[in-house]
């Protein structure tokens, strides 16, 4: 999980945590890098706010997926995501989840990510 509002990120991981997931949390693109090198089979899904500092969501999943092609991506951002894809920065039909969200809203669309293949 990468997102560079330390305190979205802490309890983002906790609520994923508190239903059995392996969280690896980072708060910048540079340091999700470094971890991916350090944890590359441990690695099923890239949680990633969009709008960040040093590199957005797209790139740093691009460059994630330059390494290993099949990690699966979720982005999550306080924009919506019409906006976001009419400004070029996502795709549309991306999987994407709108700040904030509820902690039943996380997991659903973390499960529904995992699922689809």
């Amino acid at each position: 999980m990468v997102e560079d509002d330390e305190a979205i990120l802490n309890l983002s991981k906790t609520i994923l945590q508190m239903l059995g997931y392996k969280v690896i949390a980072a708060h910048t693109p540079v340091y999700a890098l470094h971890l991916f090198e350090e944890h590359p089979g441990d690695l099923h899904l890239l949680i990633t706010d969009v709008v960040m500092p040093e590199m957005n969501g797209r790139e740093l999943a691009e460059q994630l997926r330059a390494i290993r092609p099949d990690l699966k991506c979720l982005y999550m951002s306080g924009y919506t995501a019409d906006l976001i894809a009419h400004r070029g920065i996502l795709d549309e039909g991306v999987n994407f989840i709108q700040k904030p969200f509820r902690s039943d809203e996380l997991a659903a669309k973390v499960r529904q990510v995992l699922d689809f293949l």
